[in-house]
Protein backbone atom coordinates (compact mmCIF):
# COMPACT_ATOMS: atom_id res chain seq x y z
CA UNK A 1 0.00 0.00 0.00
CA UNK A 2 1.25 3.05 -0.88
CA UNK A 3 1.73 5.61 1.76
CA UNK A 4 0.16 9.45 2.27
CA UNK A 5 2.76 11.70 1.65
CA UNK A 6 1.98 14.05 5.01
CA UNK A 7 4.14 14.39 8.35
CA UNK A 8 2.19 13.88 11.22
CA UNK A 9 3.88 14.49 14.75
CA UNK A 10 2.04 12.89 18.07
CA UNK A 11 2.40 14.84 20.91
CA UNK A 12 2.10 14.40 24.18
CA UNK A 13 4.43 15.09 27.85
CA UNK A 14 6.54 12.98 29.93
CA UNK A 15 4.90 15.06 32.82
CA UNK A 16 1.81 12.99 33.93
CA UNK A 17 -0.11 16.10 35.29
CA UNK A 18 0.37 17.50 31.56
CA UNK A 19 -0.63 14.70 29.57
CA UNK A 20 -3.39 13.38 28.66
CA UNK A 21 -1.95 10.27 26.58
CA UNK A 22 0.68 7.67 28.03
CA UNK A 23 3.54 5.57 26.26
CA UNK A 24 1.30 2.96 25.79
CA UNK A 25 -1.24 5.02 24.15
CA UNK A 26 1.46 6.77 21.95
CA UNK A 27 2.66 3.92 20.66
CA UNK A 28 -0.28 2.55 19.58
CA UNK A 29 -1.36 5.40 18.13
CA UNK A 30 2.31 5.77 16.02
CA UNK A 31 2.02 2.13 14.98
CA UNK A 32 -1.51 2.72 13.31
CA UNK A 33 -0.60 5.88 11.72
CA UNK A 34 3.00 5.22 10.85
CA UNK A 35 1.45 2.56 8.34
CA UNK A 36 -0.55 4.71 6.27
CA UNK A 37 1.70 8.22 6.34
CA UNK A 38 4.99 8.23 5.05
CA UNK A 39 6.35 10.18 8.17
CA UNK A 40 5.30 9.88 11.55
CA UNK A 41 6.89 11.10 14.77
CA UNK A 42 6.80 11.29 18.78
CA UNK A 43 7.40 14.82 20.26
CA UNK A 44 7.40 15.03 23.97
CA UNK A 45 6.48 18.81 24.43
CA UNK A 46 7.35 19.39 28.46
CA UNK A 47 8.00 23.03 28.31
CA UNK A 48 7.84 26.27 25.86
CA UNK A 49 10.94 24.97 24.13
CA UNK A 50 9.66 21.79 22.84
CA UNK A 51 6.46 23.80 21.85
CA UNK A 52 8.90 25.79 19.27
CA UNK A 53 10.67 22.97 18.24
CA UNK A 54 8.06 21.75 17.49
CA UNK A 55 6.24 24.21 15.24
CA UNK A 56 9.94 24.92 14.01
CA UNK A 57 9.64 21.22 12.47
CA UNK A 58 6.28 22.28 10.55
CA UNK A 59 4.77 18.84 10.96
CA UNK A 60 1.30 18.37 8.42
CA UNK A 61 -0.53 17.67 11.44
CA UNK A 62 -0.18 17.31 14.99
CA UNK A 63 -2.14 14.41 16.93
CA UNK A 64 -2.81 16.18 20.21
CA UNK A 65 -2.41 14.48 23.25
CA UNK A 66 -2.02 17.45 25.83
CA UNK A 67 -3.96 20.68 25.88
CA UNK A 68 -0.76 23.14 27.78
CA UNK A 69 2.22 24.14 28.99
CA UNK A 70 2.41 25.96 31.88
CA UNK A 71 5.26 28.88 32.47
CA UNK A 72 5.83 27.06 35.66
CA UNK A 73 5.20 23.72 37.31
CA UNK A 74 6.65 23.46 41.10
CA UNK A 75 5.39 20.67 43.38
CA UNK A 76 2.01 20.35 41.64
CA UNK A 77 0.88 24.09 41.24
CA UNK A 78 0.90 25.72 37.67
CA UNK A 79 1.06 28.95 36.97
CA UNK A 80 -1.31 30.84 35.26
CA UNK A 81 0.29 31.99 31.88
CA UNK A 82 -0.65 28.39 30.17
CA UNK A 83 0.37 28.07 26.75
CA UNK A 84 -2.31 26.58 24.81
CA UNK A 85 -0.83 24.14 22.36
CA UNK A 86 -3.98 24.23 20.14
CA UNK A 87 -4.07 28.29 20.24
CA UNK A 88 -0.04 28.06 19.58
CA UNK A 89 -0.61 25.59 16.80
CA UNK A 90 -3.51 27.90 15.30
CA UNK A 91 -1.08 30.82 15.32
CA UNK A 92 1.67 28.99 13.18
CA UNK A 93 -1.00 27.53 10.88
CA UNK A 94 -0.46 23.97 11.87
CA UNK A 95 -3.20 21.81 11.62
CA UNK A 96 -4.21 19.79 15.08
CA UNK A 97 -6.69 16.91 16.09
CA UNK A 98 -9.39 18.22 18.24
CA UNK A 99 -10.86 20.89 19.93
CA UNK A 100 -9.51 24.43 20.25
CA UNK A 101 -8.26 26.50 23.05
CA UNK A 102 -11.09 27.93 23.95
CA UNK A 103 -13.28 24.41 24.43
CA UNK A 104 -10.08 22.97 26.34
CA UNK A 105 -10.11 25.79 28.72
CA UNK A 106 -13.68 25.45 29.93
CA UNK A 107 -12.75 21.70 30.38
CA UNK A 108 -9.76 21.93 32.31
CA UNK A 109 -11.63 23.69 35.19
CA UNK A 110 -15.01 21.10 35.95
CA UNK A 111 -16.94 24.09 37.65
CA UNK A 112 -16.17 26.25 34.56
CA UNK A 113 -17.48 23.26 32.44
CA UNK A 114 -20.85 23.35 34.26
CA UNK A 115 -21.00 26.99 34.26
CA UNK A 116 -21.26 26.32 30.34
CA UNK A 117 -23.50 23.65 30.50
CA UNK A 118 -26.01 25.83 33.30
CA UNK A 119 -25.63 28.25 31.13
CA UNK A 120 -26.87 26.14 27.90
CA UNK A 121 -30.08 25.36 29.68
CA UNK A 122 -28.76 22.01 30.59
CA UNK A 123 -29.09 19.38 33.51
CA UNK A 124 -26.25 19.14 36.18
CA UNK A 125 -26.62 18.67 39.66
CA UNK A 126 -26.23 21.72 42.33
CA UNK A 127 -22.63 22.35 43.11
CA UNK A 128 -20.13 25.06 45.32
CA UNK A 129 -15.84 25.04 44.92
CA UNK A 130 -13.75 24.97 47.74
CA UNK A 131 -11.11 27.11 47.24
CA UNK A 132 -7.43 25.99 48.85
CA UNK A 133 -7.06 29.36 49.60
CA UNK A 134 -10.24 30.05 52.01
CA UNK A 135 -11.80 28.47 55.23
CA UNK A 136 -14.70 26.30 54.51
CA UNK A 137 -17.48 26.65 57.29
CA UNK A 138 -20.70 25.07 57.88
CA UNK A 139 -21.82 28.06 56.37
CA UNK A 140 -20.57 28.23 52.69
CA UNK A 141 -22.20 24.89 52.30
CA UNK A 142 -25.99 25.20 50.63
CA UNK A 143 -25.78 21.92 49.25
CA UNK A 144 -28.06 18.65 50.57
CA UNK A 145 -26.02 16.02 51.45
CA UNK A 146 -24.42 13.41 50.63
CA UNK A 147 -22.35 15.28 48.50
CA UNK A 148 -19.32 14.35 46.09
CA UNK A 149 -15.97 15.87 46.20
CA UNK A 150 -12.75 15.84 43.61
CA UNK A 151 -10.61 17.96 42.00
CA UNK A 152 -11.73 21.33 39.81
CA UNK A 153 -8.86 19.80 37.76
CA UNK A 154 -8.20 16.65 37.01
CA UNK A 155 -9.41 13.97 35.39
CA UNK A 156 -8.89 10.47 34.91
CA UNK A 157 -10.14 10.02 38.53
CA UNK A 158 -7.25 11.52 40.36
CA UNK A 159 -8.14 12.41 43.83
CA UNK A 160 -11.58 10.38 43.41
CA UNK A 161 -11.51 7.50 46.41
CA UNK A 162 -13.98 6.20 48.97
CA UNK A 163 -13.88 9.60 51.01
CA UNK A 164 -15.33 11.39 47.80
CA UNK A 165 -18.76 10.66 48.69
CA UNK A 166 -19.39 12.46 52.05
CA UNK A 167 -22.51 12.01 54.53
CA UNK A 168 -22.27 15.29 56.82
CA UNK A 169 -19.86 18.41 56.72
CA UNK A 170 -16.76 16.47 58.59
CA UNK A 171 -16.19 13.96 55.70
CA UNK A 172 -16.34 16.99 53.67
CA UNK A 173 -13.93 19.32 55.09
CA UNK A 174 -11.89 15.66 55.32
CA UNK A 175 -11.69 15.01 51.62
CA UNK A 176 -11.38 19.24 50.47
CA UNK A 177 -8.44 19.37 52.69
CA UNK A 178 -7.05 15.68 51.65
CA UNK A 179 -7.21 17.55 47.70
CA UNK A 180 -5.55 21.04 49.02
CA UNK A 181 -2.75 19.18 50.74
CA UNK A 182 -1.66 15.91 48.15
CA UNK A 183 -2.59 17.54 44.55
CA UNK A 184 -2.58 21.40 44.91
CA UNK A 185 -5.99 22.09 43.94
CA UNK A 186 -9.39 23.32 44.23
CA UNK A 187 -12.20 21.13 45.48
CA UNK A 188 -15.54 20.73 43.02
CA UNK A 189 -18.36 19.94 45.34
CA UNK A 190 -21.46 18.66 44.02
CA UNK A 191 -24.73 16.94 45.28
CA UNK A 192 -24.55 13.46 44.78
CA UNK A 193 -26.45 11.78 41.55
CA UNK A 194 -26.86 8.01 42.62
CA UNK A 195 -28.22 6.83 39.46
CA UNK A 196 -26.75 5.24 36.45
CA UNK A 197 -23.81 6.21 35.06
CA UNK A 198 -22.65 6.61 31.28
CA UNK A 199 -19.77 7.24 29.29
CA UNK A 200 -21.12 8.68 25.64
CA UNK A 201 -18.26 9.44 23.19
CA UNK A 202 -18.80 11.79 20.32
CA UNK A 203 -17.42 11.68 16.94
CA UNK A 204 -18.04 13.93 13.97
CA UNK A 205 -19.28 12.71 10.66
CA UNK A 206 -16.56 14.06 7.80
CA UNK A 207 -18.16 17.10 5.74
CA UNK A 208 -20.86 17.67 7.71
CA UNK A 209 -22.06 18.98 11.19
CA UNK A 210 -23.47 16.25 12.38
CA UNK A 211 -22.28 14.05 15.55
CA UNK A 212 -22.41 10.56 16.74
CA UNK A 213 -23.32 10.21 20.42
CA UNK A 214 -22.05 6.46 21.10
CA UNK A 215 -23.26 5.80 25.02
CA UNK A 216 -22.00 3.28 27.30
CA UNK A 217 -22.99 2.61 30.25
CA UNK A 218 -20.59 1.83 33.53
CA UNK A 219 -21.00 -0.24 36.55
CA UNK A 220 -18.17 0.22 39.19
CA UNK A 221 -17.40 -2.14 41.39
CA UNK A 222 -18.53 -1.69 45.14
CA UNK A 223 -16.31 0.41 47.47
CA UNK A 224 -15.57 -0.66 50.79
CA UNK A 225 -18.85 1.31 51.86
CA UNK A 226 -21.06 -0.39 49.48
CA UNK A 227 -21.16 2.80 46.71
CA UNK A 228 -20.64 2.14 42.95
CA UNK A 229 -18.43 5.55 41.60
CA UNK A 230 -15.34 5.97 39.09
CA UNK A 231 -12.74 6.11 41.47
CA UNK A 232 -9.00 6.40 40.60
CA UNK A 233 -8.16 3.06 41.31
CA UNK A 234 -10.95 1.41 39.46
CA UNK A 235 -9.97 3.58 36.17
CA UNK A 236 -6.70 2.88 37.11
CA UNK A 237 -7.66 -0.90 36.70
CA UNK A 238 -10.21 -1.28 34.37
CA UNK A 239 -12.12 -3.32 36.71
CA UNK A 240 -15.44 -0.97 35.63
CA UNK A 241 -17.98 -3.36 33.54
CA UNK A 242 -19.82 -2.08 30.78
CA UNK A 243 -22.79 -2.62 28.70
CA UNK A 244 -24.54 -1.19 25.30
CA UNK A 245 -27.34 0.94 25.87
CA UNK A 246 -30.28 -0.24 23.90
CA UNK A 247 -32.51 1.97 21.92
CA UNK A 248 -35.52 3.59 24.16
CA UNK A 249 -35.52 6.54 26.25
CA UNK A 250 -32.55 6.10 28.60
CA UNK A 251 -30.53 6.43 25.44
CA UNK A 252 -32.29 9.56 24.10
CA UNK A 253 -31.88 11.20 27.06
CA UNK A 254 -27.93 10.11 27.14
CA UNK A 255 -26.98 10.68 23.69
CA UNK A 256 -28.93 14.20 23.24
CA UNK A 257 -27.78 15.46 26.90
CA UNK A 258 -23.94 14.70 25.33
CA UNK A 259 -23.98 16.16 21.99
CA UNK A 260 -25.69 19.51 23.56
CA UNK A 261 -23.52 19.46 26.32
CA UNK A 262 -20.64 18.86 23.75
CA UNK A 263 -21.37 22.20 21.07
CA UNK A 264 -22.15 24.26 24.51
CA UNK A 265 -18.42 23.67 25.12
CA UNK A 266 -17.54 25.04 21.65
CA UNK A 267 -15.65 21.30 21.13
CA UNK A 268 -15.52 19.89 17.81
CA UNK A 269 -14.52 16.70 16.06
CA UNK A 270 -14.38 14.04 19.05
CA UNK A 271 -14.69 13.63 22.74
CA UNK A 272 -16.17 12.11 25.85
CA UNK A 273 -19.09 13.29 28.12
CA UNK A 274 -19.96 11.54 31.04
CA UNK A 275 -23.92 11.87 32.46
CA UNK A 276 -25.38 10.01 35.90
CA UNK A 277 -28.43 9.86 36.42
CA UNK A 278 -30.47 11.09 39.73
CA UNK A 279 -32.75 9.56 42.01
CA UNK A 280 -35.75 9.92 39.66
CA UNK A 281 -34.06 8.99 36.54
CA UNK A 282 -33.28 12.55 35.10
CA UNK A 283 -29.96 12.52 33.06
CA UNK A 284 -27.17 14.86 34.42
CA UNK A 285 -24.38 16.29 32.80
CA UNK A 286 -20.96 14.85 34.94
CA UNK A 287 -17.80 15.99 32.76
CA UNK A 288 -16.04 16.42 29.66
CA UNK A 289 -13.09 15.03 28.65
CA UNK A 290 -11.96 16.18 25.16
CA UNK A 291 -8.84 14.13 24.46
CA UNK A 292 -10.10 10.87 25.95
CA UNK A 293 -7.83 7.69 26.28
CA UNK A 294 -7.41 5.94 23.16
CA UNK A 295 -5.27 2.86 24.29
CA UNK A 296 -6.59 0.20 22.88
CA UNK A 297 -9.10 -2.38 24.25
CA UNK A 298 -8.94 0.13 27.57
CA UNK A 299 -10.61 3.41 28.11
CA UNK A 300 -14.53 3.89 27.34
CA UNK A 301 -13.96 5.96 23.92
CA UNK A 302 -12.25 2.68 21.35
CA UNK A 303 -15.22 0.54 23.41
CA UNK A 304 -17.75 3.06 22.57
CA UNK A 305 -16.62 3.41 18.96
CA UNK A 306 -16.52 -0.40 18.61
CA UNK A 307 -19.63 -1.26 20.73
CA UNK A 308 -21.95 1.43 18.78
CA UNK A 309 -20.45 1.68 15.32
CA UNK A 310 -17.95 -1.78 14.90
CA UNK A 311 -15.38 0.99 14.40
CA UNK A 312 -12.07 -1.07 14.96
CA UNK A 313 -9.68 1.16 16.85
CA UNK A 314 -7.05 1.17 13.48
CA UNK A 315 -10.50 2.91 11.80
CA UNK A 316 -10.89 5.67 14.58
CA UNK A 317 -7.99 6.92 14.80
CA UNK A 318 -7.70 7.28 10.71
CA UNK A 319 -11.47 9.23 11.09
CA UNK A 320 -10.11 11.67 13.24
CA UNK A 321 -6.72 11.89 11.68
CA UNK A 322 -9.49 12.59 8.52
CA UNK A 323 -11.48 15.15 10.56
CA UNK A 324 -8.34 17.06 11.30
CA UNK A 325 -7.29 17.07 7.96
CA UNK A 326 -9.82 18.82 6.32
CA UNK A 327 -9.21 21.87 8.00
CA UNK A 328 -5.34 21.85 7.01
CA UNK A 329 -3.99 23.67 4.44
CA UNK A 330 -2.51 21.15 2.74
CA UNK A 331 -6.18 20.34 1.31
CA UNK A 332 -7.35 23.45 0.99
CA UNK A 333 -4.82 24.14 -1.70
CA UNK A 334 -4.55 20.40 -3.26
CA UNK A 335 -8.72 19.87 -3.45
CA UNK A 336 -11.46 21.78 -3.07
CA UNK A 337 -13.85 21.48 -0.28
CA UNK A 338 -16.59 22.33 -2.63
CA UNK A 339 -16.42 18.95 -3.41
CA UNK A 340 -14.31 17.01 -0.32
CA UNK A 341 -12.88 13.63 -2.18
CA UNK A 342 -10.96 13.05 0.95
CA UNK A 343 -11.41 9.19 0.76
CA UNK A 344 -9.46 9.24 -2.67
CA UNK A 345 -6.54 11.24 -0.99
CA UNK A 346 -6.02 8.90 1.63
CA UNK A 347 -7.32 4.93 0.68
CA UNK A 348 -6.50 3.45 4.09
CA UNK A 349 -8.01 0.52 2.70
CA UNK A 350 -10.22 0.58 6.16
CA UNK A 351 -13.75 0.47 6.14
CA UNK A 352 -16.23 0.64 8.85
CA UNK A 353 -20.06 1.03 8.87
CA UNK A 354 -22.02 3.07 11.31
CA UNK A 355 -25.72 1.83 13.10
CA UNK A 356 -27.56 3.44 15.94
CA UNK A 357 -26.90 6.57 15.17
CA UNK A 358 -28.03 9.74 16.80
CA UNK A 359 -27.40 13.66 15.69
CA UNK A 360 -29.51 14.86 17.92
Amino acid sequence: MNKINLHIEIVSSTTSRLSSMGQKSRAAIYTVLASHFSEVGITIVNDLTDLEDLVTDKPDLVFLGMKYVPGELNNNHLGSNKIWLSEYLDEHNIAYTGSTHSAHELELDKSLTKECVIAAGLNTSSYIVARRTKLLTPQNVTLKFPVFIKPTDRGGGTGVDSASLANNFDELLTKVKSIRSELGADSLIEEYLPGREFSVAIIKEKFTNKYLAMPLELVAPANINGDRFLSAAIKSADTETFKAVAEGDVRDQVTSLAIKAFRALGARDYGRIDIRFDKSGTAHFLEANLIPSLIKDYGNFPKACKINLQMDYEAMLLHIVDLALTRSSYLRTQHSLAEPRLTDLTPYGVTYRYNRISTK
